[in-house]
């Protein structure tokens, strides 16, 4: 009876953890960068992410971890050009219900020293819910299980720089559960923009929204909302 327990209970964890996934490479100006590979990211080449210990994810909005999965430096970098698009790319993506949100964070010198805090965090990017049920398929993590993919331009007005770029995907399917699954790369980006956010486009990270806020609690088996309303501030684009 125990190892029969014991074989359900792992049989179970194998399925939750397949069910999880991370952002594993990016695609920029036509160049491929490996990120890392869940459980096993030591292994993995030189990248310009930040490295992540594993798929599981962040359960509060105000966890350290939310900011980057754990990461805090990478070796490399990337450029982009103001404009021009980034493409975040999964191996494995099973939840349909929840938002997309792509961030980006302006470092105030060298990577090495970009930790990320502050009120520095904006949106260029985001797809909650594009019509109703809450638990139907019309939502940006839907559209990630279908592609393994998402593309977001980076503003062309924007200033150039080293900026931290964090793709975060809220699963919603368990009801007042959110599950934040979030990774940073880092990436210079040229180009003659002299435009950057502020006052209610930026926000800290974590804590850009209170657990609370109905984007992320949300009572998706019982819930009769038409809408949804992606959590923190709005997006800038330029």
């Amino acid at each position: 009876m125990h190892f029969t327990s014991t074989v359900l209970s792992a049989a179970a964890l194998v399925a939750q953890v397949a069910g999880h996934g991370a952002v594993t490479s990016y695609v920029i100006g036509g160049t491929t960068y490996p990120g890392y590979t869940g459980f096993s990211p030591a292994s993995s080449p030189a990248t310009i992410q930040r490295q992540w210990p594993d798929y599981n994810p962040t359960m509060t909005v105000t966890a350290k971890s939310v900011m980057c999965n754990g990461g805090t430096s990478a070796k490399l970098s990337a450029s982009v050009a103001a404009g021009a698009t980034v493409t975040a790319k999964w191996q494995q993506w099973t939840h349909a219900q929840g938002p997309v949100m792509v961030w980006l964070y302006k470092c105030a010198g060298d990577f090495s020293a970009c930790d990320g805090s502050g009120q520095k965090w904006f949106k260029i990017d985001q797809m909650g819910m594009t019509a109703p049920p809450l638990k139907g398929t019309n939502w940006g993590t839907a559209k990630v299980m279908k592609d393994l993919a998402w593309t977001s331009t980076i503003p062309k007005s924007l200033v150039a720089g080293n900026y931290l770029i964090r793709h975060e995907l809220i699963a919603l399917h368990q009801a007042n559960t959110p599950q934040f699954y979030a990774e940073c790369a880092q990436i210079v980006v040229t180009g003659s923009g002299t435009a950057s956010p502020s006052g209610a486009f930026l926000a800290n990270i974590p804590g850009y929204a209170p657990q609370s806020d109905p984007g992320i609690t949300v009572p998706i088996d019982t819930s009769t909302a038409t809408t949804y309303k992606c959590p923190g501030p709005d997006v800038w684009t330029g």
